[in-house]
């Protein structure tokens, strides 16, 4: 599955503000939420905080992909946050986090979970997609670079980067 597709543009929010990383979550489950009825917003944040209780997500960088299990989705489903301003989301690198990627997946979606997980670190890792997502100024701005991400279209380079 292309990480693009995990999202729509409702879900997307660009130059948002957050104070803290809780609120951070609220922001993201908020956005998940909207787009399904049988969802609700404590229910995603429940799901994210409780695995945030268990490590931190975020990768560094200034990016963390908060993720989360429920019964309440059928597929997996995400939400992309560009904020204003890094909050401390106790990141291995002590960075502040200002890109933060969503995944809400079904409880018994174990493979699918880990490989969208591993393909949502692949693009973080790469500074020249970190660059474009901090330059963006809208939500289409931000889903086009997600688009060319997904449709291996943004250059990708061989080392961890910084």
């Amino acid at each position: 599955m292309k990480i693009i597709d995990l999202l729509g543009e409702s879900r997307i929010a660009c130059g948002a503000d957050a104070a803290s990383k809780k609120r951070a979550l609220e922001l993201l489950a908020q956005l998940i939420a909207s787009s399904d009825d049988e969802l609700t917003q404590n229910v995603v944040f429940d799901s994210l905080l409780a695995r945030e209780r268990l490590g931190s997500t975020g990768l560094g960088f200034g990016v963390a992909i908060p993720h989360g299990r429920t019964d309440q989705v059928k597929k997996a489903v995400g939400a992309f946050v560009q904020l204003a301003q890094g909050v401390d989301f106790d990141a291995v690198d002590r960075q502040p986090v200002d890109l933060m990627f969503a995944l809400l997946v079904p409880q018994e979606a174990t493979d699918d979970h880990l490989q969208t997980l591993a393909a949502l670190a692949e693009m973080f890792k790469q500074p020249q997609a970190r660059q474009m997502l901090r330059e963006a100024k809208t939500p289409e701005a931000l889903a086009e670079v997600l688009r060319r991400w997904s449709s291996g279209e943004v250059p990708r380079m061989a080392s961890s980067g910084n």
